[in-house]
C-alpha cells in the first residue's frame, strides 16, 4: 500500500469508526509492522489474521497507546488517534487480554464493576467524605455490572472468585468487564484461545451480536488464530505477514487467496457449516 497524502487526510475525516493509514513500528533493526491500512467501520467485524510474528498484537499494542508508531496515522471518528492506554475506554474503546487478565482476589461481580468505573462520576473529594453521590454511583456501577454478566449467562457467578470457575466461564467474565462501559469498538485479542468447540460455537454467535447489542452495538477488531471463528464472524479480514498487509477482504476472498494459502493457512479452508 502507498503512503497516504492530504487526500488521504481528508478521506479519514469523513469515515467513522477506527482509521489506520501506513502505520510503520519499528523495534531496533526489526520491522514489526510495515505501511498498515485498515478501517474498522461502525457495526463491523474485522479480523486480523496472520501467522506468529506477523504484527497482529503489535498493531492492537498501536491502537490501544502502548506502541508509537514511528510513522502513519490513526483516526477515531474523523478525529486523530493519539492515546495513552487508561484513557481507552472513554473514548468508547476497550479490549481484552489474550489470557483472562482477571484479579483472582475480587470477585466476578467486583471484576466486571472495575471495567465499569471509567462511567462513574464521583470524584476523590466525594469518595473521601462519603458523599451520597458515591453510593448512588455504586449502585450503577453494580446494576450495570449484574446486567452485563445476565447479558453473557454468567450471573450466577456474580459471587465467586474467578479461579474458581471452568476456563470458558472466566472468558465470559474477561468480555463483560470490556463490556460493560458499553464501548463502541471492542478489541479482542485471541478470544477463542483455550476454548473446546461448544464453546467456540457460542462464542461466535456472541461477537455476530455484539454490533446490534441492545443499548448500544459495537464494531469489533478480531485477532484470531481459530480460522473457522475468523470466517463465521468476520465482515471483513486482514491478513499480515512479516508486518505487511498480502490481503485484505471477505473472508471468502481470503480464504482463496493464494498468497494467504502459502504464507498462512496452508490449505483451502472450507466454509463453516452453519
Amino acid at each position: 500500500m502507498a503512503a497516504v497524502g492530504e487526500s488521504g487526510s481528508a478521506q479519514d475525516a469523513e469515515q467513522a469508526g477506527l482509521v489506520l493509514r501506513a502505520i510503520a513500528v519499528r523495534f531496533g533493526g526489526l520491522t514489526a509492522l510495515d505501511d498498515v491500512s485498515m478501517h474498522v467501520g461502525p457495526g463491523s467485524v474485522v479480523g486480523v489474521i496472520g501467522p506468529n510474528g506477523a504484527g497482529k498484537t503489535t498493531l492492537f499494542n498501536v491502537v490501544c497507546g502502548f506502541v508509537r508508531p514511528h510513522a502513519g496515522r490513526m483516526a477515531w471518528d474523523g478525529a486523530p488517534l493519539r492515546t495513552r492506554p487508561h484513557r481507552l475506554a472513554r473514548l468508547g474503546i476497550a479490549r481484552t487480554l489474550q489470557g483472562v487478565g482477571l484479579f483472582d482476589g475480587l470477585s466476578v461481580l467486583e471484576n466486571v464493576m472495575v471495567g465499569a468505573t471509567v462511567s462513574a462520576r464521583t470524584g476523590f473529594g466525594a469518595a473521601l467524605f462519603a458523599a451520597p453521590r458515591v453510593d448512588r454511583d455504586e449502585r450503577d456501577l453494580r446494576r450495570a455490572a449484574m446486567e452485563c454478566l445476565s447479558g453473557l449467562g454468567v450471573a450466577d457467578a456474580a459471587g465467586r472468585r474467578p479461579d474458581s470457575l471452568p476456563y470458558a466461564l472466566r472468558k465470559r467474565v474477561a468480555l463483560a468487564r470490556a463490556l460493560v462501559s458499553r464501548p463502541r469498538l471492542l478489541l479482542l485479542d485471541e478470544p477463542a484461545g483455550g476454548l473446546g468447540g461448544a464453546d467456540i460455537d457460542e462464542l461466535a454467535t456472541l461477537i455476530r451480536s455484539l454490533p446490534s447489542r441492545p443499548g448500544g452495538g459495537c464494531a469489533v477488531m478480531l485477532v484470531e488464530h481459530h480460522m473457522d471463528l475468523v470466517t463465521r464472524v468476520c465482515d471483513h479480514v486482514v491478513v499480515l505477514d512479516f508486518g505487511r498487509v498480502i490481503a485484505s477482504g471477505t473472508p471468502e476472498q481470503i480464504r482463496d487467496d493464494p498468497a494467504v494459502i502459502d504464507a498462512y493457512l496452508g490449505t483451502t479452508v472450507e466454509p463453516a457449516h452453519e
